[in-house]
């Protein structure tokens, strides 16, 4: 079958595969370590994919499940997943067992590609996996009876399915910090629109070199795929998280656009040799993922003089990203997240759904052609979640009077004291003044008097040393006295999801908490 006999006039993310394979067929398109991959030799092993998976029983809307690392067998699966009409399922891999057992089944399953690595602990729980009927392992291992290696899948036709782009695509489950991880299902329209919003709002020239740190499982890394084939770019992947690999790769390959989150950005600037490695190719420093502190954007622009510092924000549930701050508007509105997407849609409210005025904190609420479809099998979760028509974020914002979009604090993060508000947020950016602090977390913790008081976690930086009430003088130059801890503990790292999100659900529990 020629590849190109299908094309579609719908919004699916495997068109936008052919269309670049099409256009620039010997284009560099996928580079992991020594491989490099064209666009035609990527639709090839995809379509070759795809064609095995439906080869093996599964069929449209069933659902594939993958447990791999960054790696090119991964744009393999998942572009095989989009060309069959089959769901893939990302599924972090610093999970342990019962955390997979639960997203495995709860995502109906039926295949599962895993890394070699971790045969022994899938094969372990298998026998409580009832859905899964065929298991591939990428890389060497003795295979359990039964099991295929990832080298075995054959060469195989893709099959024509019919697709809409309303179809799901994927179920990306979140990092659970609320209690039980949620699987966000996103059709092939919201990637494509999100990849459509980014190239809006953050234009880069096709042939665009990106580097791509976070993990694909992850919507950060995963909505990066359909951006590299819309703008006929190149994605160098890398494995995991290397900062002196990250600037080796800038140099070497001439990088021109690299996405991070916060905690990776503040680390990578924290390499001593930084100085010693040429950056001078990256165009676009991307920031996104969690709330960004100022004064790591400040050190950014400060290390990238070549670069435009660009700040996305969102969340899964909206492929993911709703705002962008851009161009000029990042110095002249630092500390604010932007103007919403285009093709996204914002309100926000109280808790009677009222608009707030301009200038008042409320809740963000979303509709567009983004937003996720659903929470899978949760009809509880999906309906809280689209109360009214529109999608909660649990973000608390204001509005300038510009539009700007200025992030107070997750609503759930907020502490009460004394009948008194105070946003985490507003202490954790007194606390990056510091020039002691490498990282900082804020949380509300049990008071007998006052109902919650303020407890800081500190992360020092390599040779400072502070005390509990310089953190605290420090804090009342900076907000005011009803606001500042109470508490400090400084401690060696921060909690932190596969995103590099802070887990303050763990720094409430247990001996964290306690005082």
């Amino acid at each position: 079958m020629n590849e190109y006999s299908s094309l579609s006039q719908q919004l699916l993310i495997g068109e936008a595969l052919k269309c670049a394979a099409h256009n620039v067929p010997k284009q560099e398109a996928f580079v992991f370590e020594e491989k490099r991959l064209t666009y035609e030799e990527t639709l090839k092993k995809a379509s070759s994919a795809a064609g095995w998976i439906l080869s093996q029983g599964i069929r449209k809307g069933d659902h594939i499940a993958c447990l791999f690392k960054n790696n090119l067998e991964f744009i393999d699966v998942y572009f095989g997943a989009s060309l069959s009409g089959t769901v893939l399922v990302p599924v972090n891999f610093r999970l342990v067992p019962n955390e997979l057992i639960f997203i495995i089944n709860q995502s109906e399953a039926r295949m599962l590609f895993i890394e070699a690595e971790y045969v022994e602990m899938i094969h372990s729980i298998s026998e409580q996996l009832p859905m899964v009927e065929h298991y591939i392992v990428n890389g060497t291992a003795s295979l359990p009876k039964g099991w295929i290696s990832y080298n075995q899948i054959g060469m195989a036709a893709e099959l024509p399915v019919d697709l809409r782009d309303d179809d799901a695509h994927v179920i990306i489950y979140t990092s659970g910090t609320t209690g039980k991880p949620k699987g966000v299902v996103l059709s092939h329209k919201n990637l494509y629109m999100n990849a459509q919003n980014k190239m809006y709002h953050s234009p880069s020239p096709l042939g665009t070199k990106l580097l791509i740190v976070p993990p694909l499982f992850h919507v950060a890394g995963l909505a990066h795929i359909a951006i590299t084939c819309l703008m006929q770019g190149t994605m160098h992947i890398q494995r995991e998280y290397q900062p002196v690999q990250i600037l080796e790769t800038i140099e070497r390959e001439g990088i021109n656009s690299m996405f991070l989150v916060p905690s990776m950005w503040n680390f990578l600037l924290q390499v001593p040799n930084f100085n010693d490695y040429d950056v001078s190719s990256m165009k676009v420093c991307a920031i996104g993922g969690a709330i960004c502190p100022l004064e790591i954007k400040k050190g950014i622009m400060n290390a990238f003089p070549n670069a435009q510092l660009n700040e996305a924000f969102g969340q899964t549930e909206m492929s993911p990203t709703t705002t962008y701050l851009t161009g000029e508007d990042t110095l002249r509105k630092t500390d604010s997240v932007g103007r919403p997407s285009i093709n996204v849609r914002i309100r926000i409210v109280d808790e009677e759904m009222n608009d707030v005025p301009i200038g008042e904190v409320g809740e963000i609420v979303y509709q567009g052609p983004t937003m996720m479809k659903e929470y899978y099998r949760n009809l509880e979760g999906t309906k809280e979640a689209f109360r009214g028509g529109w999608f909660h974020s649990g973000d608390l914002v204001r509005m300038d009077e510009e539009g700007f979009i200025y992030i107070v604090d997750r609503k759930k993060d907020m502490i009460i004291s004394g009948a008194e508000n105070i946003y985490p947020k507003e202490i954790e950016e007194a606390l990056y003044q510091h020039e002691a602090v490498l990282e900082s977390a804020v949380i509300g913790v049990p008071d007998a008097d006052w109902g919650e008081s303020v407890k800081a976690f500190i992360v020092l930086k390599p040779g400072y040393e502070l005390s509990e009430q310089n953190v605290i003088d420090h804090c009342r130059l900076c907000v005011s006295s009803y606001k500042k801890p109470r508490y400090v503990e400084f401690i060696e790292t921060l909690p932190k999801n596969a995103s590099g999100k802070i887990l303050k659900t763990a720094l409430r529990q247990g001996d964290y908490a306690k005082e």
